[in-house]
């Protein structure tokens, strides 16, 4: 399939129901954009249903400060994005992207910039983003964020993930 014959895609809130296509989507985009930078074994023991039911728990629960969007192409989940309130005292805005994902078959299709767009609006926010995803750096640069040179590490699947912080004034 061409570019140009790929469906139109659409942006809208996302909803309890969007949850198991939620887990296949962020599942299915850590294992293949991460591949190298996380150990396979740690990308291996990602689990699409547990996935799920932690997508449908979040978007479930009134207190949830953040919030999500999903990108759809036709009824086909094909990627999402999160944010909300900092979750840091020192943070240098008070809106963070938690989570920006798009499905790999649909990038460079624009559902990136568009969820990015949804979630944020033109606000001054910041992210973290694994050391290493030169293309998620790339896009994030793109869409105006730029290193402030702050990093940390945090421990997921047991393995200690590095992150860099990314701002957008």
């Amino acid at each position: 399939m061409t570019e140009a014959a790929l469906p139109p895609v659409t942006i809208r809130r996302a909803v309890p129901d969007d949850a198991p296509q939620l887990g296949e989507v962020h599942v299915r985009t850590w294992q293949i954009a991460y591949e190298g930078l996380i150990p396979q074994a740690v990308l291996d023991s990602l689990d699409f249903v547990a996935r799920a039911a932690r997508w449908r728990t979040t978007l479930e629960d009134p207190a949830n400060p953040g919030r999500t969007w999903v990108a759809l192409e036709g009824d086909r989940l094909i990627g999402f994005a999160s944010a909300g309130p900092a979750r840091e005292d020192d943070a240098p805005a008070p809106l963070e992207l938690w989570a920006l994902y798009v499905h790999p078959r649909r990038h460079g299709g624009g559902a990136g910039a568009l969820l990015a767009e949804a979630a944020l609006g033109s606000d001054a926010a910041f992210l973290w983003v694994l050391d290493g995803n030169a293309r998620a750096i790339r896009f994030y640069e793109k869409i105006g964020f730029r290193m402030d040179g702050a990093t940390k590490a945090e421990a997921h699947g047991g393995v200690l993930l590095h992150e860099r912080r990314m701002v957008r004034p």
